[in-house]
């Protein structure tokens, strides 16, 4: 018997997804309930579905929050690839130390204290709190995620190919966008998503320095549910869910491409 699928380890799989997905999976079907009560069924409707769309601060509020995570997860994904290989290629250099700090630390800093000092730096220097301002915090706590991943890939990069390239005419900038670039690109990709799928989940950050006309999704959702849940929320909270899944199995499909790709363009060099 594979003792890697004793029953302990199927009851604890089991377990463990259905305390993840199983709230979820309430919420999904009570958004289709024709009540007005969100613990009572009363037979299948999308007429909440309807009103959702239909009602138009929601509708900001979302268009401002796919707004915020392309633009944050778009510059976050530079930065971090750029951090990323700071800190794989220039292995040696003064504040080394401090600069890989200060890049971690919002992966374990709570979002209360990130949040609260973004807000003391924004009215210290007179910034007013906006759109721009949660752009800016987004890109502060998301850029470390997507160096970890980039950098993840960096390090088993084979520096080799860039020479090479280096050797037969290339700038090293034209080394990098034509032969690193490419190669890293599913990572950078997933970065990308991840920063995306964090700004678009952010409420704690968000709700620090927002302001006038910069109100997110979730800080909507949030102000009407301390009223009570309707399946109207239900509606809105499928679909964000619906957006989310969507997004992760396009670019599971995307990298699973882009590997097989790289693979068989090993195979045919390796063959030549």
């Amino acid at each position: 018997m594979n003792r890697g699928w004793s029953p302990f380890n199927i009851t604890s799989v089991v377990l463990g997804f259905a305390f993840l997905y199983i709230p979820i999976l309430i919420l999904i079907v009570y958004s289709f309930n024709a009540s007005k009560l969100v613990t009572v069924w009363a037979g299948f409707s999308i007429k909440w579905y309807a009103e959702a769309f239909a009602n138009q601060s929601l509708v900001d509020a979302a268009w401002v929050t796919f707004r915020v995570a392309i633009v944050s997860a778009s510059i976050a994904t530079i930065l971090g690839t750029l951090a990323a290989l700071a800190l794989t290629r220039y292995t040696r250099f003064h504040g080394r130390f401090l600069f890989s700090g200060m890049i971690y630390a919002p992966l374990v800093m709570p979002e209360v204290i990130t949040g609260l000092s973004l807000l003391l730096l924004f009215v210290a220097i007179g910034m007013d709190r906006g759109m721009t301002t949660v752009i800016l915090a987004h890109i502060t706590f998301s850029m470390c995620f997507v160096a970890v991943v980039v950098q993840s890939r960096l390090v088993s990069f084979d520096r080799s190919l860039e020479e090479a390239a280096m050797d037969l005419g290339a700038t090293p900038t034209r080394a990098f966008l034509q032969v690193t670039l490419p190669i890293i690109a599913p990572s950078v990709f997933a970065g990308w998503m991840l920063a995306f799928t964090l700004s678009l989940d952010d409420l704690v950050i968000a709700q620090f320095n927002s302001g006038p006309g910069a109100t997110t999704l979730p800080m909507k959702i949030f102000s009407q549910v301390r009223l009570g849940v309707t399946p109207e929320i239900n509606a809105v909270c499928t679909i964000l869910v619906a957006v989310v899944a969507t997004g992760v199995i396009v670019t599971s499909i995307s990298l699973k491409r882009q590997e097989l790709q790289r693979q068989r363009a090993e195979q045919l060099a390796a063959q030549a």
